[in-house]
């Protein structure tokens, strides 16, 4: 090979290596304006945050009035709007009866998805399955499986929950 060759073939690779870089910069600002990235994005916090937030109302700490107002508490951080409000108006009685009561309960979101998602109203609807496993004061716990249909809405801390409704299992009749 003479130096001629060695220094068309050495420009080339300068040449290629600049185009592969300006196709991978050029390819990543398409996608990060892409509003269907945003949109998955989204989707995906409104998921994470759904999951967690009713796996919160799903628990409760029964053992002790400390114990039981530590976790109102955490079920007026997962809400907002109705929910919060019904939650913070009831929330003295609740604690009262729920440390007399003393059951543990430890939810735990089995599968989830989202039905709904309006990013600009800042607004999404969640359908989850929640085992639920109860240990009382006194007596043999179990695990009961719940389905919850819960309304989301987007606020400063994340996506939380503003309406949350029991869904019947079916007999199967």
């Amino acid at each position: 090979m003479n130096a001629r060759t060695k220094r068309l073939s050495g420009w080339a690779c300068v040449l290629g290596a600049v185009l592969v870089c300006a196709f991978g910069g050029w390819s990543y600002a398409q996608a990060r304006g892409d509003d269907t990235l945003a949109y998955a994005e989204a989707r995906d916090a409104a998921m994470a945050d759904g999951r967690k937030n009713l796996a919160r109302l799903s628990s409760m700490d029964g053992s002790d009035a400390a114990s039981v107002r530590t976790g109102l508490s955490a079920w007026l951080s997962a809400s907002t709007g109705p929910l919060h409000d019904r939650l913070e108006s009831t929330r003295k009685k609740d604690t009262a009866e729920l440390a007399e009561d003393g059951a543990t309960a430890r939810g735990k979101v089995t599968d989830a998805a989202l039905t709904a998602l309006d990013r600009r109203a800042g607004t999404a609807a969640l359908i989850a399955t929640v085992d639920v496993e109860v240990t009382p004061r006194a007596g043999k716990g179990g695990t009961e499986r719940k389905r919850f249909e819960a309304s989301l809405a987007r606020t400063a801390d994340g996506w939380k929950i503003k309406a949350l409704d029991a869904i019947p299992v079916g007999s199967g009749g």
